[in-house]
């Protein structure tokens, strides 16, 4: 029962990353139509960018703040000299999915020119531990934890009840209605970037902070397990993509316990592959008409 329940409580550590993840993927994929295959990228930008700021000065808390609104900068950014233009000039699947490739080598190769490719940390202490009886949790997993639950719960909560998230899933419904509703789908197309890559910056940093010491190269690792929580839990459904990132996290966590954990992100690919073969709308996605 021991190692069920520590693989459980690695599981929910995970899973809130992931799903934070998940959820700028799934907006921009159910609203924009757009394959983002830099969004993991976007996470190890939040990651340094919390370097980056600590290195001038800032508290570390203040320093992830900052590395979350720098990362949802950097995703705006993005949106004005790569996708607005690509939009315009009526760019087809192919192109955007090579420019969504390159975007991310541009992004991981940047991170890598200024702050070198060897491992990193965000400098907090790793090796205290929370004793939960039997169990043990470090104190940054912990803080890991309760801020990404906290934080999917307030997402959650906004998109429900504030405007910005009201008019972002009548966009993601319908297009077409959204505009003739008199929408401004320039200003939730901005507001899309904005939210997905603050979260991709929370996502990087809770990464980060849960595991102690990564590299550049950990968006790429993640990704696929960000796809399987979209897939999972319904294209373009934010609150699905919530609850797959934790199913992702607890079955990549409880696998652990047959298998080595470098089997970990197989277990993403299988269920990504079973999700696409028997139920491809996903746990809370709704079939098409006629299907």
């Amino acid at each position: 029962m021991v190692p069920t329940a520590q693989a459980t409580i690695n599981g929910f550590v995970a899973g809130s990353y992931t799903g934070l993840g998940a959820i700028g993927l799934t907006l921009v994929l159910g609203i924009l139509k757009l394959v983002n295959f830099a969004h993991g990228d976007l996470l190890v930008a939040g990651a340094y960018f919390t370097i980056l700021f600590a290195w001038l000065g800032l508290p570390l808390p203040l320093a992830m703040l900052g590395a979350m609104v720098a990362t949802a900068a950097l995703a705006l950014v993005t949106e004005k000299i790569v996708w607005q233009p690509l939009r315009q000039a009526k760019a087809g699947t192919l192109q955007l999915f090579l420019s969504a490739i390159g975007l991310g080598l541009v992004i991981r190769f940047s991170v890598q020119f200024f702050a070198g490719s060897q491992v990193r940390t965000l400098g907090a202490n790793v090796v205290d531990s929370i004793a939960l009886g039997p169990l043990r949790l470090g104190t940054l997993q912990a803080v890991a934890l309760l801020v990404g639950l906290a934080a999917m719960l307030l997402v959650g909560l906004a998109l429900r009840f504030t405007g910005i998230g009201k008019e972002m899933r009548a966009f993601a419904d319908n297009r077409a209605l959204a505009e003739v509703s008199g929408i401004d789908t320039q200003h939730v197309i901005n507001m899309t970037w904005i939210v997905s890559g603050f979260l991709a910056g929370l996502a990087g940093i809770l990464y980060a902070t849960a595991i102690g010491s990564f590299n550049p190269n950990f968006g790429l690792t993640l990704l696929l397990s960000l796809f399987a929580a979209t897939v999972l839990g319904g294209i373009g459904n934010a609150y699905g993509a919530l609850v797959g990132g934790l199913v992702i996290g607890l079955s990549q966590e409880w696998s652990t316990l047959m298998f080595n954990a470098r089997w970990k992100p197989a277990v993403g690919f299988a269920l990504l592959i079973l999700m696409l073969l028997f139920m491809p709308q996903g746990i809370f996605g709704r079939k098409k008409r006629g299907s």
